[in-house]
């Protein structure tokens, strides 16, 4: 093995996958790009990474909700485009081919274009490491969709998009919790 400098070993794990994380403030709705996320258990319990340099963070943490929706690799240049600006001086929902559906239980919209959406309530930020905590209150599955290839972020610029499905679920089966 080769030497890896230290400021690019979040390359080797920070695989994704991409989500957009959309917000309403009360006036607007706005959509963010985010690839540093985290699954907590399986009760659809979340973890994200966002801050003040955010333009949806101030929405977020006044509403307390979010949904979390899950592109597909056909939309990377919508991800790309909707993570490279800010929603404080673009309308994203008019800008990028995206458009805002209805959720039932908090006021930030779905994402219909996407291959699935999780709306979420925040139950915990912690400041230090900018990490909001999210509980998930509903969820959206779109199986009518072709794409369902889900998008990865290596985090220097490049992408992993998901391949063939390896099945170990009777393999596993002791450990997945009912209906899984």
């Amino acid at each position: 093995m080769k030497s890896l400098p230290l400021n690019k070993a979040f390359t080797l794990i920070e695989s994704g996958p991409v989500v957009l994380v959309t917000t309403n403030d009360g006036h607007k709705a706005n959509v963010m790009t985010i690839t540093w996320t985290m699954v907590l258990d399986f009760s659809a319990s979340f973890a994200i990474t966002t801050g003040p340099w955010n333009f949806s963070y101030a929405a977020l943490t006044r509403t307390k909700e979010c949904v979390l929706a899950i592109p597909t690799a056909d939309m990377i240049d919508t991800v790309v485009g909707i993570g490279m600006c800010s929603g404080r001086d673009v309308d994203k929902f008019a800008t990028f081919p995206v458009t805002a559906g209805k959720a039932k239980h908090v006021g930030a919209p779905l994402i219909k274009e996407c291959l699935g959406n999780i709306e979420c309530r925040v139950v915990d930020i912690i400041e230090r490491y900018n990490i909001v905590i999210l509980e998930g209150v509903a969820a959206y599955f779109d199986a009518a969709r072709e794409d369902k290839r889900i998008l990865h972020a290596v985090g220097d610029g490049t992408f992993i998009v998901d391949g063939a499905t390896l099945d170990r679920k009777e393999m596993m089966r002791a450990k997945l919790p009912p209906g899984v």
